[in-house]
């Protein structure tokens, strides 16, 4: 056999990557944010519990992940940032619910959101404004932490995920009042 043709049948045995996957037992994609995902408070009142979240697939080079949870449909011509975690390890493959803020992996961080705080915040359309999307993002980092802390905006916490991600997923969920 040629070296050639080896590294070809090699290349070809070679487990290919699975794509990076993003789901929810609470939730399902196109489906309803529930009752325990939306926030308590500006006249909601759920239970404003961050959901359970399970991934799978990830890029070999993955040495973190980067959450970020998203209403691109809030009246403010820029969106809503409702969650960010950073420094996710590599070696994890979910989220527990309730995890915010106190059960999340060592060495994870959460940034600042629209509602000024770090941490979780459910979702809570205007009143009448019709379903807004809600968009959980997952991104396999190549790095191990980025330098965020509680106060970095969601903005730039997207921005530099966005920037370096080696592969994301998405799961999207509707809510409206």
């Amino acid at each position: 056999m040629t070296p050639r043709l080896t590294l070809i049948l090699a290349l070809m045995a070679a487990p290919a990557h699975a794509e990076l996957v993003l789901t929810s037992p609470d939730f399902a994609e196109g489906g309803s944010l529930p009752e325990a995902q939306v926030l308590n408070g500006f006249g909601c009142s759920g239970a404003n519990l961050s959901p359970a979240l399970a991934w799978s697939g990830a890029p070999e080079d993955t040495k973190s992940y980067v959450l970020t949870l998203f209403d691109p449909d809030a009246p403010t011509g820029s969106g809503w940032w409702h969650w960010t975690v950073a420094n996710i390890p590599a070696e994890a493959t979910g989220l527990a619910a309730g995890a915010s803020p106190a059960g999340l992996p060592a060495g994870a961080v959460e940034g600042r959101t629209d509602f000024g705080t770090p941490g979780y915040g459910g979702a809570c359309p205007p009143e009448g404004a019709g379903a807004h999307r809600y968009v959980f993002t997952l991104y396999a980092m190549p790095e191990a932490a980025l330098s965020v802390d509680g106060e970095t905006s969601g903005a730039m916490v997207g921005f530099l995920a966005n920037a370096m991600a080696l592969e994301r997923a998405e799961l999207t969920v509707t809510y409206a009042r």
